[in-house]
């Protein structure tokens, strides 16, 4: 059973930075892609940041400049830098992860950590 554990969520003031951390436990394998995601009060869930095996990381227009996403394949974690956090960064931060076996792709989901922004 492959379980997603984030940590390092938060309450900070605007301009202030946060890392979020993402462990995969129970995997044997490498994930094709590993990412962040968000879901702000009232919106839905949208991609932050992604990071593919072989691939240069992507970012979300808002964020770009701004976040950092980072992973360790030994360790099968991924990681996300915030900086100059903004209050409209307020939100819970899902981190996700895929695989693909036989042509059927696997997500995966974290629990979800809130990091919120004060103005």
């Amino acid at each position: 059973q492959v379980q997603l554990v984030e940590s390092g969520g938060g309450l900070v003031q605007a301009g202030g930075s946060l890392r979020l951390s993402c462990a995969a436990s129970g995997s044997t394998f490498s994930f094709y892609a590993m990412d962040w995601y968000r879901r702000a009060p009232g919106k839905q869930r949208g991609l932050v940041a992604s990071i593919t095996n072989g691939d240069a990381p992507t970012y979300a227009g808002s964020v770009k400049g701004r976040f950092t996403i980072s992973r360790d394949n030994a360790k099968n974690s991924v990681d996300l830098q915030m900086n100059g956090l903004k209050p409209e960064d307020t939100a819970v931060y899902y981190c996700h992860a895929s695989t693909w076996t036989n042509r059927v792709r696997y997500d995966y989901w974290g629990q979800g950590t809130q990091v919120t922004v004060s103005s």
